[in-house]
């Protein structure tokens, strides 16, 4: 369901309310010996997105290697596209921001999957589309992208008085951005719709503040992110369809995969958040593979932390302690990941 892909799990709520406290942010090092060995005076070099889930997922990856005996250096944050290439020029090890098939043209860009390898699955069934303000769909009876097209129903989206839909998107140089541009071109949509770019995590923000207001508002949206906890839909916003499937050429093959949710069809495709690796290094280092395989986070915890990111938690520290807290609370599941690696290093 894509309402429930928008919420929480008990024990992400419980961690959002600081239920599962990890006073002092220690966890006790459970290193086997023989794990130790085999790993000893290895460093890694792990590197996240500028946007906070993606760190969040790296604190959750590096304590667990740092338990394997890894020498772990302080995460890189660097934007998605120069993240993707610094993992291919063996800048850094691994990228914990790799959409598989919004990302897969830097896969290619950066010498393919014989430099960068991707494996695991950190976040399964993440959501991408077109949501507006629950009132006006109802009001004017608005389900699919393309009924933009009328100046009439665009201008209920004009923001700046310009006489277009302010259309709110994310940041210029994402996956995202082109496939929304490739949309408004397909779907003939220039005339009447304006793709308002920046930094996403403020312009959507602003979009909130404006729904929260009574504004009618029209944004991309994805999961997992914070705004997740307050863009509710079929509550307070409504995703809307689009007419047929189309993607940008260099990005997915779009009759190979799923842009239906609940069997509307969103235009984007329901994707997975990989590690992306460098595969020398893989080849190199068969106990962090077998880690980076392993860890795969619930979507909705995903989403709890960034709802505690955007109430103003997110300094680096903060979200070490996300991270940390996310292990104590799952430490059972955390230990059977470490177990299955030691069978590899043992």
């Amino acid at each position: 369901m894509i309402k429930s892909l928008f919420s929480l799990r008990r024990s992400a709520v419980m961690l959002s309310l600081g239920l599962a406290l990890v006073s002092g942010s220690q966890i006790p090092s459970k290193v086997f010996s023989q794990t130790t060995a085999r790993v000893e005076g290895k460093v890694i070099r792990p590197a996240a997105s500028t946007n906070f889930y993606s760190l969040f997922l790296a604190e959750i990856i590096n304590e667990g290697l740092k338990e394997l005996g890894y020498q772990v250096e302080t995460t890189q944050q660097l934007q998605v596209a120069l993240a993707h290439a610094a993992v291919a020029s063996n800048d850094v090890d691994f990228l914990t921001a790799h959409w598989e098939n919004l990302n897969y043209p830097m896969i290619v860009s950066n010498g393919g999957e014989e430099r960068l390898e991707r494996i695991g699955v950190l976040v399964d069934n993440t959501v991408q589309g077109y949501l507006i303000d629950k009132v006006t769909a109802e009001a004017h009876n608005i389900e699919n992208l393309e009924q933009l097209r009328d100046p009439k129903i665009a201008r209920l989206f004009d923001a700046d008085g310009n006489g277009k839909a302010d259309l709110v998107g994310c940041n210029p140089g994402w996956g995202c951005a082109a496939v929304t541009e490739h949309h408004l071109e397909a779907y003939e949509l220039t005339d009447t719709v304006q793709f308002v770019q920046g930094e996403y995590d403020a312009l959507i923000a602003d979009t909130i503040t404006r729904l929260q207001q009574g504004e009618p508002i029209l944004a991309y949206a994805y999961s997992p992110h914070w705004a997740g906890a307050f863009l509710q839909p079929d509550e307070n916003v409504v995703w809307l369809e689009v007419p047929f499937t189309t993607l940008p050429e260099e990005q997915a093959d779009a009759s190979q995969v799923n842009t239906l949710v609940n069997g509307r069809n969103l235009g984007f495709a329901v994707d997975r958040i990989r590690v992306v690796a460098n595969a020398e290094y893989l080849r190199n280092n068969p106990v962090a593979r077998r880690w980076l395989e392993l860890v795969s986070i619930p979507i909705e915890d995903v989403n709890a932390q960034q709802k505690r990111v955007h109430d103003g938690e997110k300094a680096p520290e903060d979200i070490r302690r996300h991270a940390l807290e996310w292990i104590e609370a799952n430490r059972q599941l955390f230990d059977s990941w470490l177990d299955q690696v030691r069978q590899v290093a043992g």
